[in-house]
């Protein structure tokens, strides 16, 4: 396809228009659409959500199923050298100051404290948050002397000058779609995960290497089948900025912990902007590296080509400490093999003059007026900072849509096709509805999505070829509110999801490295993140543009927060 400018290239993403189920009417719905009467009704409702349209278009590129970006063959582990690990920041940004993990490695060397004095505040801040009104409960589980035996080996190694990087002894969470001991993996479920994990994952694994406090297992959407967070099973993760609004999803357990200040970094996974849809509700920063950047070894097998390992952080510094930690080739990932050498080098540079900044008009703005504006102002400043902001045109956008959601649909239901005929009903009933639609998606439909993947692979390319980066809101709506009928039955409300993941799944179809960081607060005090997509590889650009705005952007104190080193 020929370049085309902005105005001759059609912005085709359109709103969803089906009604917010919850309480009776939702349990209804799900009885009937799992009923012999069900496949009446779920072409009419796959209609509505485009497949119709999609299955009639013709699409001549061969499929993609991975989006694997190559790079030189990797026979071992490697991480980013520790002479390139991000030092404390020369300049902080303006407003609440959150505790990082340089001040907890500060504070542990200068004997202000220790690990296990922190761990032991850090349990009794995670069982005050959950006897709070309401429970935040951002952890499904948490082992306690699991948690105190890792403190009293941090705190020796300290105490004997034997520390392992700036991470030792720092509270960090994972999520609980990711392996780690001594904990079942459950999902965000009630009945996946009997046993413990034999094996960390190869992520927790890294973050145990450097001597992370590993604090539990974060709760999250049940089956990162969602965006908001919701989970009956395990509890609603609330969003510390507001407690009556959702988290995100499906990291919420994830973002909830973060934000309200029980670790300063959690590791979470994103196969539909799990990562930044709950850093931009909860006012954090999230990265999504590139495809097969960081090992999913060890991570629940849904999802897998659209899936990828990454921190949520209350700074962009802590972030990268976290991705530096994280990132590189794992023999037990063939995925992970190919990429070339991680590096960090250059990503606190934050004069922009050598930056070119994408942005689709009509992508940009379709979200409330609220986000529009706050990211508007934002790229203004980093205007001002030396970037330049060019327009571009970004086709195709309404089958990404469709192409993710019959992806990531199909690789969630087709590995519990005989859980679900066992034990659909011990789901929530969101749950239920994506998995029936999930089996509904054909061998053609999933061919046809990985075919309109090699056309957002090409398009994402021709772009960023002109620009270091595309910049959108991460999400078109801030923070929803939890209906209370939700906190009992569920919540079905996939004309708001469209809006939530408007700009986020196109990372996933292509597996380039994606960013949220915080632009701002609306009128009621929500925050709004701010997403940039980048090359494959090249974290470190969207790392120093996130950093850039961290400077430029006044965080504001969340309502639910526990600072651990003060306590």
């Amino acid at each position: 396809m020929s370049d085309r400018t902005t105005q001759e290239v059609d912005y085709d993403l359109e709103s969803v228009d089906l009604p917010r189920l919850s309480g009776l009417p939702l349990r209804l719905f799900v009885a009937l659409l799992e009923s012999p009467l069900g496949g009446l009704l779920t072409p009419n409702l796959l209609g509505t959500l485009g497949l119709t349209r999609f299955r009639e278009q013709e699409i001549h590129e061969p499929p993609t199923l991975y989006p694997v970006h190559g790079g030189a063959l990797q026979t071992e582990q490697a991480a980013v050298p520790k002479t390139e690990w991000p030092a404390p920041p020369a300049e902080a940004g303006p407003g609440v100051h959150f505790a990082t993990v340089r001040d907890y490695a500060s504070a542990y060397r200068e004997g202000r404290t220790t690990p296990e004095e922190i761990a032991h505040t850090a349990l009794e801040a995670i069982e005050s948050s959950d006897a709070a009104e309401p429970p935040l409960r951002a952890f499904i589980a948490v082992d306690e002397q699991d948690v105190l035996r890792q403190a009293r080996d941090a705190t020796r190694r300290i105490e004997e000058g034997q520390s392992l990087s700036p991470f030792d002894g720092v509270p960090a969470a994972v999520k609980d779609q990711i392996d780690m001991v001594p904990y079942p993996t459950t999902v965000g479920t009630s009945l996946l995960g009997a046993a413990e994990a034999d094996q960390d994952a190869g992520a927790v694994a890294r973050m145990r290497s450097a001597g992370a406090l590993l604090l539990g297992k974060n709760n999250m959407h049940e089956l990162g089948t969602g965006v908001t967070g919701l989970n009956p099973h395990h509890g609603i993760p609330r969003n510390p900025y507001a407690p009556g609004h959702y988290a995100g999803g499906s990291s919420s357990g994830s973002a909830a912990a973060v934000a309200a200040g029980l670790c300063p970094v959690a590791i979470a996974v994103d196969g539909g902007g799990s990562i930044r849809v709950p850093s931009s509700f909860c006012g954090l920063v999230g990265l999504k590296p590139t495809f097969g950047r960081v090992s999913t070894f060890g991570v629940a097998p849904i999802g897998w080509s659209v899936i990828q390992l990454g921190p949520l952080a209350t700074t962009v510094t802590d972030a990268a400490l976290a991705y530096a930690v994280l990132a590189g080739p794992d023999p037990h990932d063939p995925h992970s093999l190919h990429q070339p050498a991680p590096s960090l080098v250059g990503w606190d540079a934050t004069d922009l003059t050598d930056l070119t900044l994408g942005v689709f008009p009509a992508w940009f703005r379709h979200a409330t007026s609220n986000t529009v504006s706050i990211c508007d102002a934002l790229l203004s400043a980093l205007e001002r900072k030396g970037a330049e902001v060019q327009e571009i045109a970004i086709p195709g956008l309404e089958a990404g849509r469709v192409a993710h959601l019959i992806t990531i649909g199909a690789e969630v239901a087709q590995p519990l096709e005989q859980t679900y005929a066992q034990h659909h009903g011990e789901h929530g009933l969101d749950t239920r509805v994506n998995l029936v639609l999930g089996r509904e998606f054909t061998a053609p439909d999933y061919v046809r999505a990985q075919r309109v993947r090699t056309q957002m692979l090409e398009t994402f390319d021709r772009a960023l070829r002109r620009v270091d980066a595309v910049l959108t809101p991460t999400t078109g709506v801030p923070a929803p509110a939890i209906p209370d009928a939700a906190l009992t039955d569920g919540d079905f409300d996939f004309s708001t999801l469209v809006e939530i993941i408007r700009f986020v799944t196109p990372a996933n179809m292509t597996g380039l490295p994606a960013i949220s960081f915080p632009a701002g607060y609306t009128d009621a005090g929500l925050p709004v993140g701010m997403q940039a997509i980048g090359r494959a590889w090249e974290e470190p650009t969207l790392l120093r543009l996130a950093l850039a705005a961290e400077r430029l952007v006044e965080r504001q104190p969340p309502q639910i927060h526990y600072d651990l080193l003060t306590t």
